[in-house]
């Protein structure tokens, strides 16, 4: 690979846009592309940054050295293989795909080839800086609500892996049991699926954790609380504020370093230094996002229709 990589995108909507200004900005990296099917749509992206638009896949693919997909969902893992197959390390938005078996399709290609996957579940940037990764005990509970306003994007998912996968993979990355059961509670209000759900996971060795998500509420509400032997730890994730009592350090000024303010930064940032084998890893590996898209998809099975 030339000394700056060359950055490309996949899918010219929002995300798209941000990923592409983070390859413009970023040092050691360019944007070179944009791929969208809307050609017009992709040109107005690229263009004014300095990269290009292509007309195809296979034509944006033997253009750049590192891949994002940010286009819907349905069509993370399909293009994320076709960049892998490539040979070009990629960065996936959340989730890493719809299913299983699709995502582990490209961890194993990617694996093979010895190419850096990367998934964007970016809250486990503030989770590091916190210092809650640090923590020695394991929680007992967790309860995390996340209540966004409707919007028009990601409603060819449900509010599952639209929403609450943030949470879910942070559940995970805190504790090292195994998740058993998922049970809950859902309404489809404005799309093919859950709009709202609330459920509570099981894991093997006691801990629990309930999980509340919207995206049709009045007001935005994004707070986690962690329950410990010593005491609790309460985040809201909207005022990057948090209250204390365990007994454990923790960071009191995350939300003025440059990792917090920008989180998206961050997580790309610690992708790129592992392609260049600077870091060991990524913020989130492949391996991680699929744990967390396992348990979103047995949480979707284990809802029932809110009476």
């Amino acid at each position: 690979m030339s000394e700056s990589l060359r950055g490309g995108v996949i899918g010219a909507g929002v995300f798209g846009a941000y990923h592409a200004r983070q390859y413009a900005r970023l040092p050691g990296v360019d944007l070179a592309g944009v791929y969208d099917p809307d050609v017009e749509r992709a040109a107005a992206l690229a263009m004014p940054l300095g990269g290009r638009a292509f007309p195809t896949l296979e034509a944006f693919l033997e253009n750049v050295d590192v891949v994002t997909v940010a286009s819907p969902a349905p069509w993370h893992a399909e293009q994320a293989l076709a960049a892998v197959k490539a040979g070009k390390p990629v960065y996936i938005e959340k989730p890493i795909g719809v299913d299983v078996a699709k995502a582990e399709a490209v961890a194993q290609e990617a694996a093979r080839r010895n190419l850096v996957v990367a998934c964007g579940h970016q809250e486990r940037v503030l989770f590091q800086i916190m210092g809650l990764f640090n923590i020695p005990a394991q929680p007992l509970r967790l309860e995390a609500v996340r209540h966004g306003t409707p919007s028009d994007r990601s409603l060819d998912v449900s509010v599952v892996l639209d929403l609450m996968i943030h949470d879910l993979d942070l559940a995970l990355a805190l504790t090292r049991a195994e998740p058993v059961t998922a049970e809950g509670e859902g309404t489809i209000l404005r799309s093919d699926s859950w709009d709202t759900a609330r459920s509570e996971v099981t894991f093997d060795d006691g801990f629990t954790a309930l999980f509340d998500v919207s995206r049709v509420a009045e007001d935005r509400c994004r707070t986690m609380k962690l329950v410990y032997p010593s005491g609790e730890v309460e985040i809201d994730f909207l005022t990057r504020a948090f209250r204390n009592t365990t007994g454990f350090p923790l960071n009191p000024d995350f939300a003025e370093t440059p990792e917090a303010k920008d989180t998206l930064g961050a997580s790309i940032a610690a992708f790129l230094a592992a392609v260049r084998g600077e870091a060991p890893r990524p913020i989130v590996t492949a391996s991680e996002a699929i744990r967390a898209l396992d348990l979103a998809l047995a949480v979707e099975q284990g809802l029932t229709a809110d009476s």
